[in-house]
């Protein structure tokens, strides 16, 4: 052998060495958590949890990263200072657990249940909370839940979007997209009086805020729905051929304004 190949096999060896504990503490770490629900400053990376019951759990400063926890029941869990950046959360019950100074970047958290968690110092921007039972509303930005709205109107998911651009009003009652945008959304449920009240709204904030493409799209909405109000029109069939204008373009428009 060779000293190039002596020296290569001794780097290989070195790697396999050093890097063989690691996987053996990941996976005792993963038994103690399992059989005692304590595991303190552990290396829970990338571990398979899912619909685990670790209701109570102490995990404080744990490194969870990429760890799959879907539908798991975390219930009171003290996850104070863990890593949770990357991890799924999907469905988790998170009711009352200590999350503070958690890092929740990039985490999943849709459809969870944050009833009554503690996020104080955590992390949460870029963390994915569509449809998160209980989370804050200061932890929810106004764009994030409308662009949801926006979302679900391309979807046709009328309702949901509706209820999307309702909460995106209730974090800020003067955030004029959400107004016509669900004034698009109304016009195409048929809800043409909703429409253009939305639509006035709209225009008047965004005359507010100087903002005269977004006015002029408003002001459009307006004259196309009084229009269409028009028995005449009606008669002409110009009605459908309005609201396959709106769905077709509307939310494409829409979702530019931000």
């Amino acid at each position: 052998m060779n000293k190039r190949t002596a020296l290569a096999s001794t780097m290989l060896l070195g790697s396999f060495w050093i890097a063989t504990p690691a996987i053996a503490e990941n996976f005792q770490h993963l038994q103690q958590l399992m059989s005692t629900k304590e595991c303190t400053g552990c290396d829970l990376s990338g571990s398979g949890l899912v619909r685990a019951d670790l209701a109570g759990a102490r995990l404080s400063g744990a490194n969870l990263t990429r760890a799959n926890l879907s539908r798991a029941n975390l219930a009171g869990a003290d996850l104070s200072g863990a890593n949770l950046s990357g991890a799924s959360l999907f469905g988790a019950n998170l009711t009352g657990a200590n999350l503070t100074g958690a890092n929740l970047r990039g985490t999943d958290l849709r459809e969870a249940y944050l009833v009554d968690v503690d996020f104080t110092d955590a992390l949460v921007d870029s963390a994915y909370v569509q449809d998160a039972v209980g989370m804050p509303s200061e932890l929810l930005s106004v764009e994030e839940v409308y662009n949801w709205g926006v979302a679900e109107a391309k979807r046709k998911n009328h309702k949901k979007a509706i209820a999307y651009f309702n909460r995106a009003l209730s974090l800020d009652p003067e955030f004029a997209p959400a107004y016509l945008a669900r004034a698009v959304v109304r016009a195409e449920t048929g809800d043409t009086n909703g429409a253009i009240g939305d639509a006035e709204i709209a225009s008047k904030l965004f005359a507010i805020e100087n903002n005269p493409q977004a006015f002029d799209t408003s002001r459009l909405l307006v004259a196309q729905l009084q229009a269409l109000q028009d028995p005449e029109r009606q008669n002409q069939g110009q009605g459908g051929s309005f609201l396959r204008t709106v769905g077709a373009i509307g939310i494409s428009i829409l979702r530019l304004m931000l």
